[in-house]
């Protein structure tokens, strides 16, 4: 028989008190034919089960490549959630995700209702093609959204070329990682890190109770989905250092050090101050609300958005980064989350005690508007092997020029 609901601690946090996810695949495999709301719908139904549909508010959802429309209302009306929810859906671009579950975190806080489903999800696999109308009527299609305005760039760089203003992400991580100083031999090592540590969490179940399955691409509709596929077995220091510069000639930036793009959902239940629901079990931990901020940076550096946001909001709370006992960063490239490491003043030995101990991006894919998402749902499986009062921190940097960080306290129930 499962254990009884437990009573909510004081405090007047909001409490995240499940959090799940579908495994990640990279794109164009597993769910290449998987519409963001089918991904997204198993979700939001796993997290609403056994939960009172009147205690329910709304469910908000972060998606940064999506075809518009609102894929929270859709996506839930799949999942057979009630009616009356409307849904909201959030666009931080990478951010998306995380920023959706600060929103309900917010909202809950607020009083403005008693429980919520967020989270983020992406298809890249089947996110629309992209167009402009041109004056004469014809279609110029484009490749991603515009972020920042070009002329924002400086003159020119060392290399005597102008910068421009809305750079590619691979060329502002390139820029973020020179200039900070991270070596390609030291990025190298992190991208293999996050490979190794994915594929032990995975063998020894770490990601089991975090997974939803969802079917997949394949012969007669697909079979089931129930493993991340990115994480990589056969990747090893001398193969990595054979990977050519993605971006910029001679840069330190390649393909192995960058993290590869992923379909997938994830999403968290939140619950007010003083409300019980299902999955706050005796023994378990919760995840406390205790802060979040967000913050724009230069468009050009956009890798150092997350850093700029944890910095202000451990400030703000009086908090120094070694007091943190886990970290879950989006690993979009090893450079710039190397450079964001280094400005916070956590050294080699706290970044390897605390940081995405699990594996990330690099690994495991990024699935844009979802990874802020999947961040939440790592932090809430790590706060199991927590002491209770363990401060969590997720952290995202965005295209434009955008971070965001949020602060959780690990609460036993």
């Amino acid at each position: 028989m499962r254990p009884p609901a437990a009573p909510v601690p004081t405090g007047g946090a909001p409490l995240i008190v499940r959090a799940l996810r579908t495994p990640l695949a990279r794109s164009r495999t597993a769910f290449k034919d998987v519409p963001v709301h089918e991904l997204l719908a198993p979700v939001l139904a796993a997290l609403a089960e056994g939960t009172d549909p009147a205690a329910l508010a709304d469910v908000v959802v972060g998606n940064a490549a999506g075809g518009g429309g609102n894929l929270a209302r859709l996506a839930a009306l799949e999942a057979g959630l009630p009616e009356s929810l409307p849904g909201i859906t959030v666009d931080r671009q990478c951010g998306s995700g995380l920023d959706a579950i600060v929103l309900a975190c917010r909202l809950a806080q607020a009083g403005a209702g008693r429980a919520y489903i967020a989270g983020g999800a992406e298809s890249i696999s089947t996110a629309p093609v992209r167009g402009r109308r041109l004056a004469d009527g014809g279609i110029e299609f484009y490749a991603r959204a515009q972020h920042a305005p070009a002329h924002r760039g400086r003159g020119g760089d060392e290399a005597g070329e102008a910068e421009s203003g809305d750079p590619d992400m691979g060329v502002a991580a390139e820029a973020v990682a020179r200039e900070a100083g991270v070596t390609r031999a030291r990025q190298d090592a992190f991208a293999l890190r996050s490979h190794q540590r994915a594929l032990a969490a995975a063998a020894r179940g770490a990601f089991d109770g975090e997974l939803v399955a969802v079917r997949g691409a394949g012969t007669g509709g697909g079979g089931w989905v129930y493993a991340d596929n990115g994480p990589r077995p056969s990747l090893r220091p001398e193969l990595l250092a054979r990977f050519p510069a993605a971006f910029v000639p001679g840069g330190r930036v390649t393909a192995g050090n960058s993290c590869p793009d992923a379909d997938g959902a994830a999403g968290v239940l939140v619950v007010a101050p003083g409300e019980a629901a299902p999955g706050m079990l005796a023994g378990r931990t919760a995840l406390a609300f205790r802060d979040a901020e967000t913050v724009g940076v230069d468009p050009r550096r956009l890798g150092l958005g997350a850093a700029a946001a944890a910095e202000r909001l451990l400030a703000r709370g009086g908090i120094s980064a070694d007091a943190l006992a886990a970290i879950e960063f989006n690993e979009a490239f090893a450079g710039q989350v190397l450079a964001c490491m280094d400005r916070l003043g956590l050294d080699d030995s706290r970044v390897e005690a605390v940081l995405n101990t699990d594996g990330g991006a690099l690994a495991l894919g990024h699935a844009y508007g979802a990874s802020g998402a999947v961040s939440v749902v790592r932090l809430l499986a790590r706060a199991q092997q927590l002491p209770e009062g363990a401060l969590c921190l997720a952290m995202i940097s965005s295209a434009g020029g955008i971070g965001t960080a949020a602060l959780f306290e690990a609460v036993r129930l």
